[in-house]
């Protein structure tokens, strides 16, 4: 249906419908190419017709904050620089009947199959080669063919566990396969996070429409990976390359959904031929990774010796059989373009028939028959390099269209000739559209179907549903959210009501509590520092506010106490005749940034506080003004961290990662508090140091209540150096470690580390003291003392 024909639109929907114009020749999921509303979308229609304007700008609302409290969030690659965006929802839905979504799976879990054959075959007997089926060529080119894993046999017998299939539908009406994506797939975690976005817009509509589920999928998926471990208290791991990824929030978010450990390159090592995570309680064995790697990262040794996000010696690890990779290393050789133009060949060649969702048509320009077609229908060919991984839409710069380059310049064929081997052409993509909301209104926009299976001891299980890519305008090459795509939720729709199914495992999987040393290094790292930068940022406001109080009573920073509290300030980094100094909006980004290492550890509220703390702290940057009215803003920070704090102390379960997390506080609290002892109980400090450092301290009516003396030196070395009840002395704040440590990890052979030692000896020497006993030498001793705790713990637990 074109344009201009006409609609043919109940009454009901006229004011949705009123601007939704297809494209000549172009499916639509909506409209058929009669006008008519398909009735798979007749209920959703019936129900948002229900909508006034503002309420569904409210339901769109409720949508994007729910994406927002999440977190939830992808890269962007500009020039020259990445930036975390928000997650771009498109609020309507795919609509696709579960009849025909049962037709989608069980042709892909047929393509599934023969993928499976052709990756064995690459990396064993090479019959496809041998046989004539495949050119050597393209093998031999395919940078994701890895040499040194041929012959290498998959413990799990299996190669390929987790793939994801692009689709598209295409004018005929029929899907078609776009890429296979077999290296590690994203996307299925945003496909959970948009199924919940979407029903926290539309949880009615959801409920009406007897949409399938997602949680079984991952129940299944979860259960066949624990299946798959080896019955020595071995784990299962995701491995990340870190935070700075395109799609690192999925992998956190993951993990934590399934239970699993979210490991670094930097967690892993490779002893005796197995594979192992550096934990706080020392190596752990490996024995099932979920890599979100690409392959020829994930070994410096025999792979890519640039690399420092996977082990040296995995592959070794890999060939001895000692655990199982998934999907396995050198599978991202089956998504070159390439390949895709012998794809119909193979099958035919090892199932005797062809497959039943084929691909889009596509021709290697490395053979004569091939380039003379290619060449004689330049203007319906997209013509790109031959082992690029890139969608049909997405085009490289170096991509030839309708036989013109992206400046517009004719493409010479004589350079097709002499580069046809490197080259690959596929029909010009005209994807099918379906309704997107802009400026008020649903219009038809492009779209691809994102879908993944997943292996189990039963064969494939397909996720039913997956996400589908919206693009900005009219034209396929939008789709890509680096261009300004967005993403929709996908609903297979049922007459009948659906299973309500959860994450929740069956009582034959057995329970495994986890261990308590099985927090990974750079996770406790990550912990400490959050930790670390918290507390140091909280103590730089408290003697910010201090300042800017004493620059509101005297109106002068050359006022003694003023300018000696200026000066200490200085010496921490920070400029004090700043309002809201950078520095203390760079430890504020430094807590954020180690907390989004450990986003599988991390709840949701403890993370908008901190972005929250962020946010306003940015906010004031721009508009305070030195004196009250920064103190005033520094207030309104403190509160915010101490909401945080909450969180932290009321909610966070009391696992390993918690006690980094306090034993970060603790360092920090201890090293800032005899910092400011040092200058503010020197003997050459200025009149009103001493009820300074109480006020710092946070203890001014603890003081009042403990000591009806004036301030003294002895009284605030009493206060805050070796009184154990008080949560801002050093004394009380050394117990607090001991605690911590106590529940930390033993080494074998070792009943206390080096950490654990140095508390002790400072508790023992601050709780049989008197504020007498402490001069200013000893309480420079002290200093020096507690100054290296933090490497002391490294040294036990972080190596």
């Amino acid at each position: 249906m074109d344009g201009t024909s006409q609609k043919i639109v109940p009454p009901a929907y006229e004011r949705l419908l009123a601007d939704y114009r297809t494209l000549p020749g172009i499916a639509d999921e909506l409209l058929d190419a009669s006008g008519q509303v398909r009735p798979v979308w007749h209920g959703f229609l019936n129900e948002l017709a229900a909508f006034s304007p503002d309420d569904l700008e409210h339901a769109f609302a409720r949508g994007n904050q729910y994406l927002r409290d999440a977190g939830v969030f992808f890269r962007h690659y500009g020039p020259g620089a990445s930036t975390e965006r928000e997650w771009p929802l498109s609020h309507i839905p795919l609509i696709i009947k579960r009849q025909e979504w049962e037709n989608i799976a069980s042709s892909l879990m047929e393509r599934a199959d023969l993928l499976e054959q052709v990756i064995a075959d690459f990396y064993s007997e090479n019959r496809m080669v041998g046989e004539g089926i495949l050119p050597a060529g393209v093998l031999a080119a395919n940078p994701e063919w890895l040499r040194p894993l041929v012959g290498v046999k998959p413990k799990s017998g299996h190669f390929l566990h987790f793939i994801a299939f692009d689709i598209g539908r295409g004018p005929d009406g029929n899907w078609w396969v776009l890429g296979d994506r077999t290296q590690a797939p994203s996307g299925s975690g945003f496909a959970l996070e948009t199924r919940m976005a979407t029903a926290r817009s539309f949880s009615s509509l959801m409920n009406h429409a007897n949409v399938a589920r997602l949680a079984g999928f991952f129940r299944q998926f979860r259960d066949s990976l624990l299946g798959l471990r080896e019955q020595d208290g071995s784990r299962v791991a995701i491995l990340t390359p870190g935070p700075l990824n395109d799609t690192y929030y999925e992998h956190a978010y993951i993990a934590r959904y399934l239970g699993f450990m979210l490991v670094q390159g930097s967690d892993l090592a490779v002893r005796n031929g197995k594979l192992m995570v550096r934990t706080v309680g020392g190596l752990k064995p490996v024995s099932v990774l979920w890599r979100r790697v690409d392959s020829e990262w994930i070994d410096p040794l025999e792979l890519n010796d640039e690399s420092r996000l996977g082990a040296a010696g995995m592959t070794g690890a890999l060939r001895s059989g000692s655990f199982t990779m998934v999907n396995a290393a050198g599978s991202g050789a089956l998504e070159i373009r390439a390949l895709m133009a012998f794809i119909p060949k193979i099958a035919q060649h090892l199932t005797g028939k062809p497959l039943s969702m084929p691909n889009i048509a596509t021709w290697w320009c490395g053979g004569n028959a091939e380039l003379d077609y290619v060449k004689a229908n330049l203007s319906r060919m997209l013509i790109d390099r031959a082992m690029s991984t890139r969608l049909p839409f997405d085009h490289s710069p170096q991509a030839i269209l309708s036989g013109r380059m992206r400046d517009g310049t004719p493409v010479d064929p004589g350079w097709i000739d002499v580069h046809g081997e490197d080259l690959v052409a596929q029909e010009a993509v005209s994807l099918s559209t379906t309704p997107a909301f802009s400026n008020g209104k649903l219009v038809a926009r492009p779209m691809s179907l994102r879908v993944f299976l997943a292996r189990t001891p039963n064969g494939w299980s397909v996720m039913p549903g997956g996400f589908a890519r919206i693009g900005s305008s009219g034209g396929s090459a939008d789709i890509s959210m680096q261009r300004g795509g967005s993403v929709s939720d996908v609903w297979v729709v049922s007459d009948t009501p659906e299973t309500q199914d959860t994450l929740i495992a069956s009582s034959a999987t057995g329970y495994l509590r986890p261990e308590l040393g099985s927090l990974p290094t750079t996770a406790a790292d990550n912990l400490f520092w959050l930790g670390r930068y918290v507390e140091r940022t909280e103590h730089s406001v408290r003697l910010l506010r201090a300042y800017h109080l004493r620059l509101a009573e005297t109106g002068t920073a050359d006022y003694p106490i003023a300018r000696f509290l200026g000066d200490h300030i200085a010496r921490r980094g920070i400029d004090p005749d700043t309002a809201l100094p950078a520095q203390l909006l760079q430890d504020i980004e430094s807590a954020i940034r180690s907390a989004g290492n450990v986003r599988d550890r991390f709840s949701n509220d403890g993370w908008n506080a901190l972005v929250d703390l962020k946010n306003t702290a940015r906010m004031f940057a721009s508009k305070v003004q030195a004196g009250d009215d920064a103190a005033r803003a520094y207030s309104i920070l403190l509160r915010k961290i101490s909401g945080f704090s909450g969180l932290v102390h009321e909610n966070m379960y009391r696992f390993t990662g918690w006690r980094f997390l306090g034993i970060g506080r603790s360092v920090e609290r201890i090293v800032d508090t005899l910092d400011f002892l040092n200058s503010f109980t020197d003997e050459e400090a200025p009149i009103g140091a001493f009820e300074l450092a109480i006020e710092v301290g946070d203890s001014i009516m603890t003081h009042r209540r403990r000591f009806a003396v004036e301030t003294r030196r002895e009284t605030v070395v009493d206060l805050l150096l070796l009184d154990d009840m008080n949560p801002r002395a050093v004394l009380n704040q050394l117990r607090v470690l001991n605690d911590h440590a106590a529940f930390l990890p033993a080494h074998e052979g070792e009943r206390t580390t080096a950490f654990q030692r140095r508390i002790m000896e400072l508790v023992t020497a601050l709780s049989t003291s008197t504020a007498n006993d402490i001069p200013s030498d000893r309480l420079a001793e002290i200093s020096a003392e507690a100054g290296g705790l933090s490497s002391l713990l490294a040294e036990s637990y972080l190596r």
